[in-house]
């Protein structure tokens, strides 16, 4: 079976600590699949409002997800803390795409969890169709490359 291999950009925009809370762990006693997506949810909302922003108002348009992608490399288990570092990829007209590496300190090792990567669309929700990043947007994801 051929394996999905995401390789991190460079630079670390934004990094926070975001805790496995019991509510996200499944049957098998570690963090749900399910449960990840939504903590990377999480540090995507934190790093918008770092600008003032929201998915669903970023310079007058919104955020869509039209991608997602996830590889899993080891168990997270409840009360750890994981750092989510998240990365910028390739930006378009109209999306760029963001990537998260998760991780856990285990012993005072870190512990490669996930990492993942989400494609973003600029979305007017009222006319039903794509537009262009908001340059101030853009400015910010390019700064940090």
């Amino acid at each position: 079976m051929a394996r999905i291999k995401l390789e991190l950009p460079q630079q670390i925009i934004a990094s926070f600590r975001i805790p496995v809370r019991i509510t996200d762990i499944n049957y098998g006693n570690h963090l749900g699949n399910d449960s990840l997506v939504g903590i990377i949810h999480e540090a995507r909302m934190q790093f918008l409002q770092n600008y003032g922003f929201t998915e669903m108002n970023v310079m007058n348009t919104s955020l869509i997800m039209n991608e997602l992608v996830v590889t899993f490399k080891n168990e997270a288990f409840y009360k750890e803390f994981l750092e989510v570092d998240i990365f910028v990829g390739e930006i378009a007209r109209v999306g760029f795409e963001l990537y998260y590496s998760l991780s856990a300190v285990r012993q005072q090792k870190p512990i490669l969890i996930a990492l993942a990567k989400t494609g973003l669309v600029c979305f007017n929700y009222s006319e039903k169709k794509v537009e262009s990043i908001p340059e101030e947007l853009k400015s910010i994801l390019l700064i940090k490359k």
